[in-house]
């Protein structure tokens, strides 16, 4: 059984598998990781790291995904 931890996405309190990454964040979240901004703990976290990048528990998470000329903030619900 996978144990959940507690994070923050966009301000919102949520719940993540624990060891997961933020690759698999994403997924969850029903997010594409196409045109996608993520900030980590107030850290932009290069797309190049996600899928080594865990989740820990208390993370805070800002996620934009950017569409056409502008950009719009993720609002996933689970």
């Amino acid at each position: 059984m996978t144990e959940n931890i507690s994070i923050v996405v966009n301000g919102e309190i949520r719940e993540a598998a624990s060891g997961a990454t933020v690759t698999e964040l994403l997924k969850a979240l029903g997010i594409h990781g196409g045109r996608v901004a993520i900030e980590r703990n107030l850290r932009i976290l290069p797309r190049a790291v996600w899928g080594q990048t865990s989740v820990t528990d208390g993370d805070r998470y800002e996620i934009v995904q950017f569409v056409g000329v502008g950009f719009e903030r993720s609002t996933a619900r689970n």
